[in-house]
């Protein structure tokens, strides 16, 4: 599968486009991050890009967490539903052992969502989207809205 013209827009609506590299806001360093949430070795303080630059990346980075999404889930899906999934692994990452996503925990386990999703499980599935959420930081509101856009599609077709 990948994703929908619906889908794309979900995420271009909660990942603003900014053509001059910006620091983490946690560490006020690196990962320096362009375009609409790119970071990459090739991404560092004075990288400047141009519109086309971030919408190009943007299409491959979309690539990228379509390839997660359809590696990882071993149930079908409906549109809505896979491009659920491909924009939380965009905004959360698949995990690695040093952060938890969507894909692996830190632990090398799916996260219950992805576990609940594989069982067939797909309400029990949407309601674990509201729990990525990163409670008491400044971007809970946001990741709250998204998060619940997000689970909207997942289980209508539409945010």
């Amino acid at each position: 599968m990948i994703t929908s013209k619906a889908g794309i827009e979900l995420i271009r609506r909660y990942e603003s486009c900014k053509l001059v590299a910006y620091p983490d806001p946690k560490t006020g360093g690196a990962p320096w991050t362009v375009g609409w949430g790119a970071t990459g070795p090739d991404i560092h303080e004075g990288t400047v890009w141009t519109q086309q630059q971030a919408d190009d990346r943007l299409q491959a980075d979309i690539a990228e967490r379509e390839d997660m999404v359809s590696d990882a889930v071993t149930v079908p899906l409906t549109q809505g539903q896979f491009d659920a999934m491909v924009s939380i692994v965009f905004n959360v990452g698949q995990g690695s052992s040093k952060k938890d996503g969507i894909i692996r925990l830190k632990d090398g386990r799916p996260s219950t969502l992805l576990r609940l999703l594989n069982a067939g499980d797909y309400a029990g599935c949407a309601d674990q989207f509201l729990r990525w959420v990163s409670p008491g930081s400044n971007v809970e509101r946001g990741l709250r809205r998204r998060r619940t856009e997000e689970r909207e599609m997942f289980l209508t077709g539409s945010p």
